[in-house]
């Protein structure tokens, strides 16, 4: 067990005499929180929409729309990222007086994005205008294919534009060139959500709506918080704003009556929401439907305003995520049959290229998710697409730009890979199916290149360890109720302990009772074997078990070695 802890730094201090309590204080301080303004997760601190580059010509656009009453089609992704954007753009914009409609293109039919086919597909809806969402920025054919139907187009993206842009399509995405705007990695439900933000500006200020009259914007956030977390974007201080509200929302009845259901179907209780929820619970169903059917599906879910038809949605998402684990459960032992067969993984790969003919495409991220890490490789999992070509989807490690490492491999074999895109995480792309062998190759080739041997070691976390007297309920209330995830992960500890006792309970997991000093307290340790040696380094995290109407302190143990 490689356990580096981090360093809370001078801001620690700061913190404290701000009133945060000590060990919140080094925690955020290691997270590069130098001032108590950057945990100010009010709606007052969000940067201003004007930020954007197009949001004004976005806002004008839309407008016009709604003025002279034209047909808006919004174009969303299959996943829960798309899935929360549309039902945004969707709410907000009927909200505001639109007509407006929506399709999601079937990832079996038609693959990514804004294609010719799905302008096809969406014309038979007549639409005057356009709106990708969480997609659309390498939607180049796509946006010249609706031009010349005389469609415009708006896109709304968060993902990395490739070297050249659609044209002549309106372009709200902060990551295009000469954007401004204060975060890079709001998802696409929040650049939705920053458009209807401009857009009801453009209508206060034109005299469409009262000067401070208008829909509120604010009863969005739960599906902002959702898609957000479930796109597993860097957590900086705008998103960390735009999830706390969220979350707010949720625990104060506030819900949408389909992110409501979709709670009580994964028997999460949604008035205790947390992030957690939102990305191990509520995010995996609402994805299902896009994984293995049909992702309006899930929209039609985050649309229903009645309690009755957002259970019975709900529902089938629930019994379409069970289905989804049994399809993962098998393709990932094949997986792993595959990567045994290599021989010892640490002696010959940098990075893992795998496929079988059977697996389901729609699957394919999740296994990468689970290669990743398990043996802390760039990796990437192809099934068979449409019209003959491999679609793959991979999942990377620090230091590894996934996207970029594609694009490099690209340029090196012409005509190997298709179709590409993603971020530095997470990446999608096609290739040349009888070039698999050679792609795979290409790819570990410049993984060798990218990436330092001391980088395919898995290392843990630490934020060190709690003093006597830290470990209390209160202090789990606090780490559970905040916001953490990407670039902003939850709290780890590590420490020495005494077991006390140990037995195993349920499906391999150990249940330890530990002491430290004079303290004792329950432990978990998840698909561990016993017995464990009488004393235990162990990195944890402090949790309420809540059982039988009572809430006491345990903690989950990540690893643990002898002391």
């Amino acid at each position: 067990m490689n356990v580096v802890r981090r360093t809370p730094g001078a801001a620690a201090a700061t913190l404290e005499s701000a009133g945060v309590p000590p060990v919140l204080a080094r925690l955020y301080a290691s997270r590069g929180i130098v001032s108590p303004a950057l945990l100010d997760l009010a709606l007052r601190a969000l940067p201003d929409f004007t930020g954007l580059l197009g949001i004004d010509r976005a806002a004008e656009r839309l407008a016009c729309a709604i003025a002279r009453a034209e047909r808006i089609v919004i174009v969303a992704d299959y996943d829960a990222d798309g899935a929360t954007a549309c039902a945004v753009g969707v709410r907000g914009l009927r909200a505001l007086g639109a007509d407006v409609d929506f399709l999601v293109p079937n990832r079996f039919e038609f693959g990514y994005g804004l294609t010719p086919e799905i302008v096809a597909v969406a014309a038979q809806k007549r639409p005057a205008l356009l709106i990708t969402v969480d997609n659309g920025i390498a939607s180049l054919d796509g946006v010249a294919a609706a031009a010349a139907l005389g469609i415009d187009v708006l896109v709304t993206d968060h993902h990395l534009p490739g070297a050249a842009l659609p044209i002549p399509a309106i372009i709200v995405n902060p990551n295009q060139p000469g954007c401004t705007f204060a975060s890079k990695n709001i998802a696409g439900v929040g650049v939705m959500f920053y458009v209807l933000c401009a857009l009801r500006a453009r209508l206060r200020a034109s005299g469409a709506l009262p000067a401070r009259g208008g829909p509120s914007l604010a009863a969005l956030l739960d599906l902002v918080a959702l898609g957000t977390i479930a796109d597993v974007v860097p957590l900086d201080h705008v998103n960390r704003i735009l999830v706390r509200q969220g979350l707010d929302r949720m625990r104060a009845g506030n819900a949408s009556a389909g992110v409501a259901a979709v709670f009580d179907a994964a028997g999460r209780d949604i008035r205790d929401a947390c992030v957690g929820d939102l990305g191990y619970a509520v995010g995996p169903r609402l994805n299902a439907a896009g994984r293995l059917a049909d992702m309006s599906l899930g929209i039609r879910c985050l649309l229903a305003d009645d309690a009755g038809e957002a259970r019975a949605l709900a529902t089938e998402l629930d019994r379409l995520n069970r289905e989804r684990r049994d399809v993962e459960a098998s393709m990932q032992e094949d997986a792993e049959a595959l990567v045994a067969a290599m021989g010892p993984i640490a002696d010959h790969a940098w990075s893992l290229c795998l496929h079988q003919p059977q697996w389901h495409q729609g699957v394919i991220g999740i296994v990468a998710s689970r290669l990743k890490d398990r043996y802390h490789r760039p990796t990437l999992i192809f099934a068979q697409g449409q019209n003959g070509e491999l679609r793959g989807s991979g999942r990377s490690i620090d230091g590894f730009h996934l996207r970029d490492a594609i694009d490099l491999v690209a340029k090196r074999a012409p005509g190997t890979v298709l179709r590409f895109g993603g971020h530095a995480f997470a990446a999608g792309l096609s290739i040349v199916p009888e070039a698999f062998a050679a792609f795979a190759a290409a790819f570990e080739t410049v993984a060798r290149e990218l990436l330092e041997s001391s980088g395919l070691q898995r290392q843990l976390d630490s934020d060190g360890e709690l003093a006597p007297g830290e470990i209390t309920p209160e202090l789990c209330v606090a780490l559970r109720d905040d916001v953490w995830g990407r670039s902003f992960p939850p709290p780890a500890f590590d420490g020495v302990f005494d077991v006390l006792a140990q037995r195993s309970v349920g499906a391999g997991h150990a249940k330890l009772e530990l002491g430290r000093g004079g303290e004792r307290c329950e432990a978990i340790a998840f698909r561990q074997p016993l017995p464990l040696p009488p004393r235990i380094r162990a990195v944890y995290r402090p949790e309420l078990n809540r059982w039988n109407g009572s809430a006491r302190v345990q903690l989950v143990i990540l690893d643990c070695h002898a002391a």
